[in-house]
């Protein structure tokens, strides 16, 4: 069973905050705005209610606050300068720091007001690429570290997918202005990383395209049907972290031969592992892409 994490290292604390270990001893030293607790070997650690303070503290400080400032304010002065600016100015310019405290937090509430000020500033496409992209970055980075739980991770990215089905259901309803090509989504055999594919499902809906969502951990042989429903098919699938490196070439192998070998069929690839494949690709109709952006602006 996976237990929600509520004691971190100051490594943690670094890797959450953005905010340098020495920093933070600085401040802690100084002006006294963290009170650490101690091992039996004096090595120092911190509860759950230190790193929401943290977190607040560098929210206030990016919106101009000096940390000599901070340090004077008492506990309900404290909340509610931090308050009012994730609730009042922090869409624009600090809503990864706002959503960050909302997972740690388990604030659903939190990150509803803070996504609904965004939207109302942004296109749900300009949130997705300036907020919901680069947060998901730092959460991976933040799970691989054992800086987050598993709870955590899961917490943020059910919400983000809700408002992701939330806006492909509104261009689902839209009938396909293409239809030179059909898009068949789907992730390979035990990949479960599901919000990238989901969001290019959104895109090429949203380019008039009709898409077919198959989701995560499909078989190629799976795909075999589809193969003879349809005369062109542009299959698209994000590689996080199956196939792993060293079945990926094979994969990449069967999955010409059985879905795109003698037919107009193409594959376009994403993800962290596709890069174990890029140089070795020797197949025309394969494409590989770096990122969303990459593959929407240069091939939609």
């Amino acid at each position: 069973m996976n237990n929600v994490k509520n004691v971190f290292s100051i490594k943690d604390l670094e890797n959450l905050s953005g905010i340098k270990a020495h920093t933070i001893r600085i401040w802690e030293k100084r002006y006294n705005v963290l009170e650490p607790m101690r091992s039996e070997t004096n090595i120092r650690y911190y509860d759950i209610k230190s790193l929401q303070k943290l977190l607040s503290i560098v929210l206030l400080h990016n919106y101009g606050y000096k940390i000599s400032k901070i340090s004077t304010l008492n506990s309900i002065e404290f909340n509610q300068l931090a308050n009012d600016i994730i609730s009042e100015k922090s869409a624009k310019n600090h809503a990864i720091s706002t959503f960050k405290i909302a997972m740690m937090n388990f604030d659903q509430t939190l990150f509803f007001n803070t996504y609904n000020k965004l939207l109302s500033e942004k296109t749900f496409k300009e949130v997705f690429y300036s907020v919901f992209i680069p947060l998901m970055q730092e959460l991976g980075y933040l799970w691989q570290t054992d800086t987050i739980s598993p709870a955590h991770e899961h917490f943020i990215t059910y919400l983000i997918k809700q408002k992701l089905l939330i806006n492909t259901e509104k261009v689902q309803t839209l009938t396909p202005t293409k239809d030179d090509r059909v898009f068949v989504l789907f992730l390979p055999s035990n990949e479960i990383h599901e919000l990238g594919i989901m969001y290019l499902n959104y895109e090429i809906l949203l380019n008039g395209y009709q898409t077919i969502y198959l989701g995560e951990s499909i078989p190629i042989e799976s795909l075999l049907d589809l193969k003879s429903a349809f005369e062109k098919i542009t299959f698209v699938s994000y590689f996080t972290v199956e196939p792993n490196q060293e079945i990926i070439v094979d994969y990449i192998d069967e999955l010409y031969n059985k879905l795109l070998k003698n037919t107009d069929n193409e594959m376009l690839i994403l993800g962290r592992m596709a890069s174990h494949i890029s140089e070795k690709n020797k197949y025309q109709n394969i494409h590989i892409y770096n990122s969303i952006e990459e593959l929407t602006s240069t091939y939609l």
